[in-house]
């Protein structure tokens, strides 16, 4: 032992100066950065106890090459407020600032333009990230070069970015430590129309991150005097939240400037949107969480938003350039006292899916396609529709037919021409096809469907409807067969007016400019799509001769009346309520930090021999061997103490190859309780342990060849409750080092590590030889861990994600053959479930049928993804390969994918009882553009895994936009990329729900 202590007092050193604590709702800790509390002498007498807590600390980053590891050492320890502060200057990070299992703390600088943080070089998507916080306020800083989003919050409640900039370098050449006083505040004088202009100003790239500002799946959220420059999709975004205000903020070279996306409550209030391909956008896009509704837009600017579109795909990809304000299937907006100039295509387009899709092509028939409620009144529209851009014929020939819009707009509203020659050689180039309009609508809107029933939710009782009988969805609802739109019509079958309609009225159109045109949608459309289809020369002037015969019977209605309300029905639409954020309630659920003192008093408690130290549970030791887990103090995978049980999982997260040992903890004479995810139940959950439950999981890279097996780290997941009495589980990432007499012993490492590793063995399950290196197996933070195990229908911070009964059901195997017989891998070779419940330790599960492989039959399994014919069916039939990648995708993605898991805005769900649909990929839109989606326009296209998205980020490595999983890899799982490919290529067809989604 006393090497060991020796190795203490080292670790006491790094807590006193770093406050190491988990980021999982645990706490250590007590200095760091900022104010000490008192030191009262270690190793006090018992009756003595030390103070638990303290709170309201600073920690103070400075420059320098320390920065990211103070970062991450602090971000992992913020308790209620706690402040985490950047000093003025230029800050190089190569980790993003993660942030989670905590509430109202503070994360600042002192001013955009003096604290700029640097993520060009970092190893995550996201610079700044908060996940499932309630209260946080980012302020005064600026987050360059995100190789993703910039600033994302989701999950948070009660959340404020002040003064902030997201800012991209672009194509003009990186901003530095040199430049950057230079180059932070950009210009908006001159947007380059098409690529390759010259941009004085900045240059747009798309290599670009997606989002600037991203707050999702929230609530009460502002974002006021903050700037975004260069995101490849949207620069100020709020999608899938309940009430935010974006105020007194500018856009300035994103593809999007800002960006309302299925908000319940959403305010833009005295913003600026300059020189974005589109300046402001509120819509509702489909197959994600919820559907928003009710949206102001005020006092606003946007002017000259005309560069380029420069997103990689998605929805955003097709925005036309030169558009001050879209909406796009979202009910009741009212768009008062805003000024529109300089916009080459419009300054209002009011599109509906209809155009997008066709009629009723929508694939999720709970999303209204169309815009009602729209309210446009008392704005100020100059100089618009000026200068239509060229449809981009690459995109075309793939089928992408979006960008074919403006020219349509312009053929629509041609001048009215009588002689003949005059037509033609008004044809001659595509410049003089017409123009655009301060306002085009599509001028399509549904008709009663009188045999669509009202909408069910999986119970098949009646989905919930506000006051007017429009159904609220929510992702939890399954897609129904035909939109229900009934409430939209009276009894005689007329449309209710003007609720469901527009109304414009009183504003201020330029006479330089067409004042309004509705090229009634697809009339003439349908026949360019039919041309396009057999020959793209239709999109040269000669082509266009040929139909523009039948485009003249379809001309565009320039005749505002329709909008007029008060003269139609006696009355406009009401205006709607500014958004108001409630007052800040704090939860009371997560703890503040525990002093130094009193984790010395609890760790270094002297035990008996082979008795766990279960005081000790309550906080984070610095040591591993201080709870007495194993019977030899320096080995993991030795027996375990007190009754632990050693488990396997039928299939595993893929970390690197890495050989794993688990070992479960169940307090003396508490039992766990046995949950299934049949019936819908507990999908996303495991099996319920008792509070005082410990997990651990030790993973080492195993050389046969030369026989050794390399210890690299053991996480261990603890079951605790706070003083609130919210039960929550604290996640300890402990790396194994050599002390100073050489002998291996795990030491907390909250901020994580990064070793090298190689590994040569056969697998257990396939005898396949397995062999490899990295030079960058990393060990995440312990807020990063969080990421995978946190979910919201889950105890709080790093609940566990393996031990699922279908997961379970299996005999006991140790993953290598490397330990023989000796310690854990000598343990009952039966089935795991039995053993638990013949032990105890496990109470209602259901008496179990067991088969000869030591696989309970009667109740669930998942089968292991690499043996084929594991899951019953025949071994490499259609079922066979997407049973077993169904498998795999639940084990290394669904802990994320899932409706209340960190990607839960995404609205693609993994779980193996999930139909395979638009949800599960099929034909699916990305939710965002950028890297991410590799240049590819949906997650599984049936047949063709080149043209998938999943496939390429499985594939992806040393590249964070992509790299799906994110973390806990850094080489690609290439038997599993294998059969993902085999799936996508021989087994989904056309067949699939959604199949025709990919047209």
């Amino acid at each position: 032992m006393a090497s060991e202590r020796s190795l203490f007092s080292l670790a006491a050193l790094f807590l006193a100066a770093s406050l190491v604590v988990t980021g999982c709702g645990g706490s250590d800790g007590d200095s760091g950065g900022g104010a000490s509390p008192g030191s009262p002498a270690p190793n006090q007498p018992e009756e003595e106890e030390p103070d638990r807590f303290t709170e309201g600390r600073t920690f103070l980053i400075e420059p320098g090459e320390g920065a990211t590891e103070d970062m991450v050492n602090a971000m992992i320890q913020l308790r209620p407020r706690d402040t985490l502060e950047f000093a003025c200057g230029y800050f190089n990070l190569d980790q993003g600032l993660l942030i989670q299992a905590t509430e109202d703390v503070l994360i600042k600088g002192c001013g955009k333009d003096e604290t700029v943080l640097s993520f060009r070089d970092s190893a995550n998507v996201t610079g700044l990230e908060a996940l499932n916080v309630r209260g946080i306020t980012v302020r005064d800083l600026t987050i360059l070069d995100s190789p993703g989003d910039a600033f994302k919050l989701k999950g948070v409640k009660w959340g404020t970015l002040s003064n902030v900039r997201a800012i991209w370098s672009g194509g003009g050449g990186p901003i530095t430590e040199d430049n950057y006083p230079q180059r932070l505040n950009v210009a908006c004088t001159a947007p380059p129309f098409n690529e390759g202009d010259p941009a004085p100003d900045y240059v747009p790239s798309s290599d670009s991150g997606r989002y600037g500002i991203y707050p999702v799946e929230s609530e009460n959220i502002l974002v006021e005097e903050s700037e975004s420059v260069g995101a490849s999709d949207a620069g100020i975004y709020v999608g899938q939240t309940n009430t935010a205000i974006i105020r007194d903020s500018r856009a300035v070279y994103n593809v999007m400037g800002f960006e309302i996306e299925n908000v319940q409550g959403g305010e833009y209030d005295s913003n600026l949107a300059e020189c974005n391909t589109g300046g402001f956008l509120i819509y509702d896009l489909e197959n994600i969480t919820q559907y928003g509704d009710t949206s102001v837009m005020l006092n606003n600017t946007a002017r000259n938003n005309n560069t380029y579109n420069f997103a990689h795909s998605g929805l955003v990809s097709v925005v036309p350039r030169g558009v001050g304000f879209i909406t796009l299937g979202y009910d009741n907006i009212e768009v008062v006292d805003n000024v529109f100039e300089d916009h080459s295509t419009a300054a209002v387009l009011y599109i509906s899916y209809e155009l997008i899709d066709g009629p009723g092509g929508t694939a999720d028939k709970k999303l209204d396609p169309y815009t009602e409620g729209l309210h446009i009144h008392d704005n100020v529209m100059r100089n618009s529709g000026y200068d239509l851009p060229p449809p981009d014929l690459e995109k075309t020939l793939n089928g992408e037919i979006e960008s074919v819009l403006p020219t349509l707009i312009g053929l629509k509203n041609l001048p009215t021409i009588n002689d003949p020659a005059q037509l033609l050689s008004s044809l001659q180039n595509l410049a003089n096809l017409g123009k655009g309009a301060h306002i085009i609508w599509d001028g399509l809107r549904d008709d009663l469907d009188e045999d669509c029933p009202y909408p069910v939710d999986a119970q098949g009782n009646p989905v919930p409807q506000d006051e007017h009988g429009k159904p609220l969805h929510t992702n939890q609802h399954p897609n129904p067969s035909c939109h229900y739109n009934a409430y939209k019509f009276d009894d005689q079958g007329n449309r209710k007016l003007p609720r469901w309609g527009s109304c414009i009225h009183d504003n201020e159109l330029s006479d330089d400019s067409a004042p309004y045109l509705n090229f009634h949608g697809t009339d003439g459309l349908e026949l360019v799509i039919g041309l396009v289809d057999q020959d793209l020369s239709i999109l040269t002037p000669g082509g266009l001769l040929d139909i523009v015969g039948g485009l003249l019977n379809f001309p565009s209605d320039t005749n505002l009346s329709e909008h007029d309300c008060q003269a139609r029905f006696g009355s406009v639409l009401p205006s709607l309520p500014r958004v108001e954020i409630p007052p800040f309630e704090p939860s009371g659920d997560f703890d503040p930090a525990a002093s130094e003192e009193y984790i010395a008093h609890l760790c270094e408690a002297e035990v008996e021999e082979g008795e766990i130290n279960r005081a000790a549970f309550e906080v984070d030791c610095p040591l591993l061997s201080q709870y007495n887990l194993f019977a030899e103090a320096d080995d993991p995978r030795s027996l375990p103490h007190e009754g632990g049980v050693p488990y396997v999982l039928n299939s595993k997260l893929f970390s690197d190859h890495a050989t794993k040992y688990r070992v479960l903890f169940v307090p003396p004479g508490e039992q766990a309780v046995y949950r299934d995810g049949q019936d819908g139940n507990n999908v996303n959950g495991t099996i319920d342990f008792p509070v005082g439950t410990v997990i651990a999981k030790t993973f080492a890279f195993t050389d046969e060849a030369n026989n050794s097996e390399a210890l690299v780290e053991t996480r261990l997941l603890i079951k605790r409750v706070s003083q609130s009495g919210k039960a929550f589980w604290a996640g300890l990432p402990y790396i194994w080092e050599q002390n100073d007499e050489g002998e291996p012993v795990a030491v907390l490492t909250p901020g994580g590590g990064s070793r090298a590793a190689s590994w040569h063995f056969r697998d257990a399950d396939t005898g396949t030889l397995i062999t490899g290196s990295t030079d960058s197996y990393s060990v995440p933070n312990a807020n990063q861990c969080i990421t995978c195990h946190g979910n919201d229908d889950r105890p709080a911070g790093s609940a566990p994600i393996g031990p699922k009964p279908r997961n379970l059901n299996r005999a006991y195997q140790p993953e290598s053959s490397f330990m023989g017989t000796a310690g854990q891998a000598g343990f009952p070779r039966v089935n795991q479930l039995q053993y638990w419940v013949d032990q105890g330790l496990l109470a209602g599960a259901p008496d179990l049928e067991l088969d000869g492989q030591g696989v309970a039959t009667n109740v669930e399994r998942l089968p292991r993804w690499n043996v084929p014919g594991d899951g019953g069916d025949t071994a490499n039939s259609a079922a066979d390969i997407e049973h077993r990648l169904r498998a795999y995708l639940e084990v290394n993605c669904q802990h994320c994918h899932n409706d209340k898991g960190a990607a839960s805005n995404t609205g693609y769900y993994l779980d193996v009882f999930r139909a395979v649909d638009a949800g599960y990929g099929i034909c699916k839109k990305p939710t965002a553009t950028g890297g991410g989606s590799c240049g590819r326009q949906h997650v599984v296209v049936p047949g063709s895994s080149d043209d998938s998205i999943v496939s390429c980020r499985m594939e992806a490595e040393n590249d964070p936009q992509r790299m799906m999983p994110p973390i806990a890899r850094s080489v690609a799982h290439d038997g599993a990329t294998a059969l993902m490919r085999q799936w996508i290529n021989t087994v989904v067809d056309g067949d699939y729900d959604n199949a025709g989604g990919c047209n």
